[in-house]
């Protein structure tokens, strides 16, 4: 049966309807409006930051952990200059008493210009130091299995010469214990005050988004869409913010601590660099440190799209 002129007119306008593309839809969260590249930057700074407080710990932790195991295995003997006594003498004496002792594995007197460099850091150079009476060191190198007796060592010391005196470093190590725990948890302070104001910044921008969505958050609860589905549209979109912002701070934080191994390494064999070097090592981070970094930067873009669902939900509950 052949159309007539009113179904024509009336099927025309379904046809241009149908030969029409359908309207893009809008995210609930868009991630390229404003409110998501300052979230992105925001998360990227942060991200940034507590890699750098968590590479800064591990540096720490490890320098320390290497002072301990260096003074663990060395304790020195300090040969003062006594009036009437040959101070090469009782350096000999010392050095030989020592060596008879056992857990020791060999004992090395420093010469008197070898003493005297020890004292140019704190003295300045170009000083003429042959005037002044310089102690002598001789450090002695112990077994860490099985060290020697201390006590029994500085009665055997005194019988030698009484100008020794034995320094076990436990006074130091207690000290760099101390320090290094000290800077470790401030570190851990500064981590976690980073942590927080991140978890701030993507609640705030949560809560923007669905302040701005809110009609179109209504409608789809009334007409009943599952509140875990429109939780899972926000989620996506900010772990795809986390996403690239994590990254963007990650990658900053592996480059930074590559160019500063670089830097140390080329400022290493200047006098302040080998102080540097002595205190923190060689500042480098090794594969655990970038391994950090990484695991880092995908538990903030993680955190963040978990946020953002919590705190949809809540929205949603509050809105029942």
């Amino acid at each position: 049966m052949s159309e007539g002129p009113l179904e024509t007119m009336l099927a025309a306008p379904e046809a241009k309807t149908a030969e029409e593309p359908p309207p893009p839809q809008k995210p609930l969260a868009p991630t390229d409006s404003v409110a998501g590249r300052s979230l992105v930057i925001v998360i990227a700074i942060t991200t940034f930051l507590a890699a750098l407080a968590a590479g800064a710990a591990l540096l720490v932790a490890d320098a320390s952990a290497d002072w301990r195991k260096e003074l663990a295995r060395e304790i020195t003997v300090q040969v003062k200059p006594v009036e009437g006594r040959d101070l090469e003498a009782d350096v000999q004496a010392v050095t030989r008493t020592v060596l008879t002792a056992s857990g020791v594995r060999d004992a090395r007197p420093y010469t008197k210009e070898e003493s005297e460099a020890l004292l140019a850091p704190w003295l300045g150079e170009g000083l003429n130091l042959a005037e002044l009476p310089t102690p002598r060191m001789v450090v002695v190198k112990i077994d860490p299995s099985r060290p020697p007796d201390l006590a029994k060592l500085r009665a055997s010391l005194a019988q030698a010469t009484p100008a020794a005196v034995l320094d076990d470093h436990r006074v130091w190590l207690e000290r760099l214990s101390r320090m290094a725990g000290t800077v470790v948890a401030l570190a851990a302070l500064v981590f976690v005050l980073i942590v927080a104001a991140m978890a701030v910044a993507v609640a705030s921008a949560t809560r923007a988004a669905v302040a701005t969505n809110r009609e179109i958050v209504e409608v789809l609860h009334l007409v009943g869409a599952d509140d875990a589905f429109i939780a899972s549209e926000f989620q996506r979109r900010f772990l795809a913010l986390g996403l690239r912002g994590a990254a963007i701070g990650g990658g900053a934080a592996t480059l930074f601590f590559l160019v500063a191994r670089i830097v140390a390494r080329r400022i290493v064999a200047t006098p302040s660099g080998e102080q540097v070097a002595a205190m923190f090592g060689e500042a480098a981070l090794d594969a655990r440190g970038f391994a950090a970094i990484l695991l880092l930067a995908a538990a903030a873009a993680l955190a963040t799209g978990l946020l953002s669902r919590l705190i949809v939900l809540g929205r949603l509950r509050e809105l029942e």
